[in-house]
């Protein structure tokens, strides 16, 4: 059998089954190109329905570069033509693979087989990180990649370089069952709907209906009508190409048809370009498409007055709209989702399994948030795929080769765990690679634990040679892991590399303490970030965090430093303080995606370590109070005092004579704090950064949050008022004063006590 009869019999086959089918070109690049273009026209598909990904234009189709392979998201294609010989881009390849339909091919251009992995390619260029050069890059993920091209169903291989077929793919699949007829709603549904029985009549036209593909589509759109009714929240969970987003586009433009202001955010645009191309069809096929920006639009206009439109979700949560669609949810953070329930009518619709992220957060945390709120909440699961028929092999082969199925061990295989009893183990690739299912226990809790986690993770897990992974096991399942990264010990010429300005990929807290703040020596001292660190979800809370933190901490004693970056929330610097970590730096952006501020913080390890922190805890100390009250003046008021909480490095108070009777004055007389903030500024930095008293609560929580708004972070007094609950700005004030008592008790001098003595003696 030659490529041609191979490529006519899997697309023969992938036809009369509605499936997708790989043919594998292996071998010399320019062969391979010749070869695809036989095969192509020998299976009877057209270039014009033909995308090929490469770094160069080779066939007469469109064409894309793998770092432009989201542009691919959205559309389908009879063929896919990836030419994977000068890298092989993971995400690229999750990306293009959900973009062939059914009944198509996906022609993979590889360079031989079995020396695939011992070569170095573009994509290992982004795993080498300094000190370490391209060739202490392992080719592992590589590996691994051809041993599921070989072993997966409805995959053909070619060795175009002595042109024989290795395998056919032929899969000689039983007769399938016909397609079921749609269940298109009609008046009867004015009975009630079992997946939405909170709606009592249908609110969408019958064409919305029609345009869906399959019954779980109806169905989501179904359940999307109850956001005619105030306090609705629906929540529509689907893996890959099951058609949520068009789903919520139909139902996009079926609001803005009534008038609607509907407002879709996603952590980008192109994440939700789906959703806009269906709501513009929608509202074209019912007459009612007034105007679009551009094509693909970011905001449609109907004739009713309604409106789709996008932003970002940082800037969505501070919008006005009738409804909200949030699309790929579980790629925000808890966080940033929470902001999102402030709106009457909400949607959230999320992959379950993907590279656009899955997380724990949005599937356990914030479910739970939802389910305790004032909504009545919809939820709609769809299963059956919109693209290709279900059981796919091309899907199936994806998903293990990227492990974007990965998930945790189930809860009875863990929930009697203990951290004491806990085994400590280092799990190199050699070990993931022999244990698929220890791979996948592994990977699947990173996935789940971090919105940013995706199958170049995969890769960088398996390669980069600056990565390690640690973990805690019960009974040979993973319960605890850590994803950790060498930063740091960096040669002269690459720190002033740094220091000017340019990109050192793989150092980011040297980078951050050498660019930003400017510490031409910070890239000096050796050390190790974590990149990720999750517990299974059954034993969460329970310890198993801080004890592989104390293992982790044991075993790279030699090193200087320990360090981490996080998005920061109030629950997380109290963790990581916990365990001996300390604030070092807050970023002043907010981050796009998760809508937090991200924190650094140092654990010490060596003299030079102890050396580094202490020039900046001292340095953040002095700069933070100027900061709160500029770029850091909206960040959370429990965030702010764990950060500074998180720092530990004496303050020395040295306020005038004058500057300790004016702050007495305000706690305890007749002054004012507005006639001179500086010295009530140095004291709270003080009590929050550096406490007198570290065993008593000496303020309380919502005393502490007075003192971040008004005193270090600026707020007028009326917004202080309101926002912490206060009956007036004067009420406001008068807690103010009284909450600077202890203070003054406490850290005040022999001038600050007399100037209280007049006013309580």
């Amino acid at each position: 059998m030659d490529v041609s009869s191979v490529a006519s019999v899997l697309r023969d086959e992938a036809r009369r089954t509605n499936e997708r089918r790989v043919l594998v070109l292996a071998g010399d690049r320019d062969d391979g190109y010749d070869l695809a273009e036989t095969a192509l026209d020998t299976a009877g598909v057209s270039l014009r329905e033909t995308v090929q990904v490469g770094p160069r234009r080779v066939l007469d189709c469109e064409q894309v570069s793998q770092h432009r392979a989201g542009n691919l998201l959205g559309t389908t294609h009879e063929a896919i033509v990836f030419d994977a010989h000068d890298e092989l881009h993971p995400n690229a390849l999750g990306r293009v693979v959900g973009a062939i339909d059914g009944g198509g091919l996906f022609i993979l251009l590889t360079p031989p087989l079995d020396s695939w992995s011992n070569r170095r390619d573009e994509f290992d260029g982004t795993l080498t990180v300094e000190p370490f050069s391209i060739e202490d890059v392992t080719g592992n993920f590589r590996g691994r990649f051809v041993a599921t091209l070989r072993a997966h169903r409805g995959i053909a291989i070619v060795n175009v370089d002595v042109g024989i077929v290795e395998k056919d793919g032929i899969t000689n699949p039983a007769p399938r069952l016909g397609n079921r007829a749609r269940s298109v709603p009609d008046s009867e549904f004015s009975d009630g709907r079992p997946s939405t029985p909170a709606q009592q009549e249908r609110k969408f036209p019958t064409s919305a209906y029609e345009a869906c593909l399959t019954d779980d589509q109806i169905s989501a759109v179904n359940a999307l009508e109850s956001l005619h009714e105030r306090n609705r929240a629906v929540v529509v969970e689907a893996d890959r190409g099951r058609g949520k987003s068009s789903g919520g586009g139909i139902a996009a433009g079926c609001l803005a048809g009534d008038g609607d202001d509907v407002l879709v955010t996603a952590r980008n645009y192109r994440s939700a370009r789906e959703v806009f191309v269906r709501a513009k069809t929608t509202l074209d096929e019912l007459g009612e498409l007034a105007d679009t920006d551009h094509d693909p639009p970011t905001r449609i206009e109907s004739t009713a007055g309604g409106v789709v439109r996008f932003e970002k979700p940082t800037k969505a949560v501070e919008e006005d709209a009738d409804v909200v669609i949030v699309d790929e949810a579980a790629s925000l953070s808890v966080g940033l989702l929470e902001r999102f329930l402030g709106f009457q009518r909400v949607a959230f619709t999320t992959t379950v399994h993907g590279y656009e992220g899955a997380g724990r957060g949005f599937s356990v945390r914030f479910r739970d948030r939802l389910a305790e709120s004032d909504y009545e909440v919809i939820d709609v699961t769809m299963v059956e795929p919109i693209r290709y028929a279900p059981g796919d092999p091309v899907e199936v082969w994806a998903f293990r080769a990227l492990a974007l199925d990965a998930r945790p061990a189930v809860d009875p295989l863990v929930v009697n765990a203990t951290p004491d009893e806990a085994t400590y183990r280092q799990l190199d690739a050699d070990d993931l690679l022999a244990d698929e299912n220890l791979l996948r226990e592994t990977f699947g809790l990173l996935v789940l634990a971090h919105y940013r986690t995706e199958p170049a993770d995969l890769a960088r897990l398996l390669d980069a040679p600056n990565v390690a992974v640690r973990a805690l096991c019960w009974d040979g399942h993973v319960v605890s892991v850590a994803l950790l990264a060498r930063e740091g010990n960096l040669p002269v010429d690459v720190r002033e590399h740094m220091y000017d300005g340019g990109r050192v990929k793989g150092n980011m807290l040297p980078d951050v303490l050498t660019t930003q703040l400017r510490d031409f020596e910070a890239g000096i001292p050796a050390g190790l970030r974590v990149l990720r660190i999750a517990t299974h979800h059954a034993v969460r809370s329970s310890g198993f965090g801080s004890r592989l933190l104390r293992e982790i901490r044991s075993e790279f004693s030699y090193l200087d430093w320990l360090g981490t970056g996080f998005g920061a929330t109030p629950e997380l610097l109290r963790f990581w303080r916990e365990n001996g970590y300390r604030t070092v730096q807050l970023s002043t952006t907010r981050n796009d995606a998760s809508g937090e501020y991200s924190a650094l913080m140092l654990d010490p390890l060596s003299d030079a370590g102890h050396d580094l922190y202490d020039r900046h805890a001292r340095h953040f100390s002095e700069r933070i109070g100027s900061v709160l009250s500029d770029a850091l003046s909206e960040m959370e008021p429990d965030v702010v005092r764990a950060a500074l909480r998180a720092t530990a490095v004496d303050i020395p108070l040295s306020l005038s004579d004058w500057e300790w009777r004016l702050v007495a004055a305000s706690a305890f007389g007749p002054g004012q704090f507005d006639h001179g903030p500086a010295p009530f500024r140095r004291v709270v930095l003080k009590h929050l950064i550096d406490p007198a008293d570290t065993n008593s609560a000496v303020l309380t929580p919502r005393q502490e949050r007075l003192l971040v708004r008004k005193v270090l972070q600026a707020h007028e007094w009326v917004d202080v008022a309101n926002e912490l609950g206060f009956h007036s700005t004067g009420e406001a004030m008068r807690t103010l004063g009284t909450t600077f008592q202890p203070l003054v008790n406490l850290y005040g001098t022999e001038s600050a006590q007399e100037e209280k003595r007049r006013y309580i003696d």
